[in-house]
């Protein structure tokens, strides 16, 4: 096996790790967006803020943290990796959309998870969190989704032997 045919292969399987990460993660805003929170939002001020608390609990695990982590980071690899290659362009891109995203999340999602996992008045929490959570995780998703549309493009424009893995 040559140097180059190992290079070409590397690089694809970082872009598609890049890609698949950033589909899961764009797949879980979209759940989110579209059926937990809508669902969720016909409950209790109580039930709302207990199952809220239950699910900022039990995300943080390996799997998921494998995705959002792994979504900007192998973007970044990519990026570099492909800095001279057709389609570059939508891989920085795709960059950009993913650590967007990513401080979305940091900046703003988590301290509105953090503040709910404060003790208080279920009703209170929940005004206070549950407008700027769902409006923020909208756009997050719509970012992740972006830097989906862009991965997925950019390795379109690969030439056809730097495709094959």
């Amino acid at each position: 096996m040559t140097d180059r045919m190992t290079t070409t292969r590397f690089r694809t399987a970082t872009s598609t790790a890049a890609t698949l990460t950033t589909g899961l993660l764009a797949g879980s805003f979209y759940v989110f967006a579209c059926g937990v929170m809508p669902g969720l939002g016909r409950s209790s001020d109580e039930v709302y803020v207990e199952v809220m608390r239950n699910i900022n609990e039990v995300i943080q695990n390996p799997v998921f943290l494998l995705s959002f982590l792994g979504a900007p980071v192998l973007t970044g690899v990519a990026a570099w990796q492909l800095r001279g290659a057709p389609g570059r362009r939508w891989v920085w891109a795709a960059l950009a959309a993913n650590v967007l995203a990513f401080l979305v999340t940091v900046v703003i999602n988590i301290p509105l998870n953090d503040a709910l996992m404060e003790a208080g008045d279920p009703a209170v929490l929940r005004e206070e969190f549950e407008g700027a959570w769902v409006g923020w995780n909208v756009a997050r998703g719509v970012l992740s989704t972006v830097g989906l549309g862009c991965l997925a493009w950019g390795l379109v424009r690969q030439p056809a032997g730097d495709r094959t893995a």
